[in-house]
C-alpha cells in the first residue's frame, strides 16, 4: 500500500549564503553599468578619443551582453551553470583589471567588449541557479527579491564609489572594483553554490547563436543609436532591419529544430509572457528616471556624482523593502494584483516627478517621487521574476534566464531611446541662446543642458547666466513631459498585468507529497 510522505522543500542556512554569493556578480554588473559614464570625462582628457570612440566605450558592453544572453543561457543548462558562472567570474575579473591599464581608446572599447561577452555568462547562471536552490515558491520570491536589490544597490554605489575613486585615484582605478567584488565569490562560490544543469539541455546550434547575436545586437545598436544621435543617423536603419529579419529567421528556426536552443513554447505561457513585459516596463520607467535625474541633481542643484549618488539611497531602500515585503502580501493578494498595485505607485512617482518638472519644485520632490518608483518597482521586479522563472520547469531554467535577462537589457535601451529622446526633444524645442554665441556653441548649448552649461562658461555676464537659465528650465520642462511618457507606460502595464497575470494563484504552503511503492 503506497505510503505518503512530505518532503520538505526549505532552503536552509548553507542555501541562504549560497544567494550572498550569487548576489555579488549581480552587484557588480549593476555597478559596472554606471561607473563609466562618470569616468568618461577623465578618460577624454587622458586618451583623447573621438567622439565616435567615446560612444563605442560606453555602448560596446550592453551590445555585446545583449546578443549572447541567450546563447550563454542555453551553455548553462549544457555545460553547468555554476561552471559557466566561475568562468564568467575569471574573465571579467581579469579583463577588468587589463581595461584599468588601457593605453588608448581601441584598447579600452576591446576590454569593454570583452567584459560584456564574460557578463553575459554571469546574469543567467545566477537566476537559474536560484530556481533550483530555492523550490519552495515563498522563500524563492525572497530570494529573487534580495536578488534584485543587487541591481538597486549597485545603482547607488556606481556613482558613489566611482565618485570616490575618481576624486582620489587615475580613471582606471574604476575597473578595479570588479576584482575586488570577484575574488570573494571565487572562493566562496565552489563551496555553497552547487552546480545544476539541464536534464535536456537544449543544443548549441552555431546557426541559431549567429542569428540571434545578429537580431539583438541590430536591434539594440538601432535603439541605441536613434536614442543618441536621432532618427537622421542613417546607420540606424540598416541596423533595425538586420534585426527584425534575424529575429524573425531566430524564430522560425527554434520552431523547427527538433531540440531547440530555445524553446519558444514558453512564451505560449501568459504568465511568462506577463512577468516579461513588466520586467520590461519597470526597467524603462526606472533607466529613464535615472537619465534625467543624474543630468538634474548635478546640473541643476550643482551636487557632485557622489552627492548624487547619495540622494538616490531612499528610493533604493524603498526598492529592497518592497521587493521583500511584497512576499508576504502574496500570501493574501493574487500576483497580477500586487504587480497592478506597485507599478500604481510608479505611476503615482511619476506623477510627483512631473509636477516638479514642471513648476521647478524642489528637487526633494525628484527624491519623493523616486521613493515612490522605488517601492513600485522593487514589488514589481521579484513578482515578475517569480512568474517567469517559477513558472517553468527547473530543466528550462537557464533559457528562461536568459529571457528574464534580455528583456532587461531591453528596458534600459528601451528607457533611453523613449524617456530619454522625449526629455532631449522637449529640450531642444525649448531652450533659447541669447544673441552673441558662436555658431558652434549655440549647436552645442541646443544639444544638451550640460552642453549648455559648458558653453555659458565661455561668455560673460549676462550672457551666461541667461542660457544657464533657459537650459535649466527647458530641461526642467523635457523631465515633466517624459514623466508623462513614463506614466502612460507603467498604466500599459497595470493594464498587461491585469490580463496576462491573472491566472496565478496566491501563495501557499508549499510541500510536495510523494508516493513510495510499499
Amino acid at each position: 500500500m503506497p505510503i505518503t510522505t512530505t518532503i520538505p522543500l526549505r532552503a536552509g542556512t548553507k542555501q541562504w549564503l549560497a544567494l550572498a554569493v550569487l548576489m555579488l556578480p549581480v552587484l557588480l554588473i549593476s555597478v559596472d553599468n554606471t561607473v563609466l559614464s562618470f569616468a568618461l570625462p577623465k578618460i577624454s582628457r587622458v586618451m583623447a578619443p573621438t567622439g565616435t570612440q567615446l560612444l563605442w566605450m560606453v555602448d560596446i558592453y550592453p551590445l555585446v551582453l545583449a546578443a549572447l544572453l541567450v546563447p550563454m543561457g542555453a551553455l548553462g543548462d549544457k555545460v553547468g551553470r555554476r561552471t559557466l558562472l566561475l568562468v564568467g567570474c575569471v574573465g571579467f575579473a581579469v579583463v577588468s583589471a587589463f581595461a584599468s591599464f588601457a593605453p588608448d581608446a581601441i584598447w579600452l572599447i576591446a576590454a569593454r567588449g570583452a567584459l560584456g561577452f564574460f557578463g553575459a555568462m554571469l546574469m543567467p547562471a545566477t537566476l537559474s541557479l536560484l530556481r533550483n536552490i530555492f523550490l519552495d515558491p515563498n522563500q524563492r520570491r525572497a530570494a529573487l527579491a534580495i536578488w534584485a536589490s543587487g541591481f538597486s544597490a549597485g545603482a547607488v554605489l556606481g556613482p558613489v564609489m566611482g565618485g570616490f575613486l575618481l576624486e582620489h585615484f587615475w580613471w582606471g582605478s574604476i575597473f578595479f572594483i570588479a576584482t575586488l567584488i570577484l575574488i570573494p565569490a571565487l572562493i566562496l562560490m565552489p563551496l555553497l553554490v552547487p552546480n545544476s544543469r539541464s536534464e535536456a539541455p537544449g543544443s548549441i546550434d552555431p546557426l541559431s547563436i549567429m542569428l540571434v547575436m545578429a537580431a539583438m545586437f541590430g536591434l539594440v545598436y538601432a535603439l541605441k543609436v536613434g536614442a543618441t544621435e536621432g532618427l537622421e543617423h542613417l546607420s540606424i536603419y540598416p541596423a533595425a532591419l538586420v534585426g527584425a529579419v534575424t529575429t524573425w529567421a531566430f524564430v522560425r528556426r527554434q520552431n523547427k529544430l527538433e531540440n531547440p536552443m530555445l524553446d519558444m513554447s514558453l512564451f505560449h505561457s501568459k504568465t511568462f509572457t506577463g512577468g516579461l513585459l513588466s520586467n520590461l516596463i519597470t526597467m524603462t520607467s526606472m533607466t529613464g528616471f535615472m537619465i534625467f535625474y543624474s543630468q538634474y541633481v548635478q546640473l541643476v542643484v550643482g551636487l557632485t556624482p557622489m552627492q548624487a549618488g547619495l540622494t538616490m539611497l531612499p528610493g533604493v531602500l524603498c526598492s529592497i523593502f518592497s521587493g521583500l515585503f511584497v512576499v508576504r502580501l502574496a500570501q493574501s493578494f493574487r500576483p497580477a494584483h500586487l504587480v497592478a498595485a506597485a507599478l500604481t505607485l510608479a505611476v503615482t512617482g511619476y506623477t510627483f516627478v512631473a509636477a516638479g518638472g514642471f513648476t521647478g519644485a524642489s528637487f526633494l520632490i525628484f527624491v519623493l517621487g523616486f521613493m515612490l518608483l522605488g517601492l513600485g518597482n522593487g514589488a514589481a521586479q521579484t513578482l515578475a521574476n517569480d512568474a517567469i522563472i517559477g513558472g517553468v520547469d527547473a530543466n528550462k531554467a537557464g533559457a528562461a534566464s536568459a529571457v528574464s535577462e534580455t528583456a532587461y537589457e531591453f528596458g534600459s535601451v528601451l528607457g533611453a531611446a523613449i524617456l530619454g529622446t522625449a526629455l532631449t526633444a522637449i529640450y531642444r524645442l525649448n531652450v533659447q541662446v541669447p544673441a552673441g554665441y558662436s555658431t558652434t556653441d549655440q549647436h552645442i548649448a541646443q544639444e544638451t543642458l550640460g552642453g549648455a552649461m559648458d558653453a555659458a562658461t565661455r561668455y560673460p555676464e549676462p550672457a551666461a547666466s541667461a542660457l544657464i537659465s533657459s537650459a535649466q528650465n527647458a530641461f526642467s520642462l523635457g523631465v515633466g513631459y517624459s514623466s508623462i511618457v513614463a506614466v502612460a507606460l507603467c498604466s500599459a502595464g497595470i493594464i498587461s498585468a491585469l490580463t496576462l497575470l491573472k491566472s496565478l494563484p496566491k501563495a501557499r504552503d508549499n510541500t510536495v507529497r510523494q508516493g513510495s511503492g510499499h
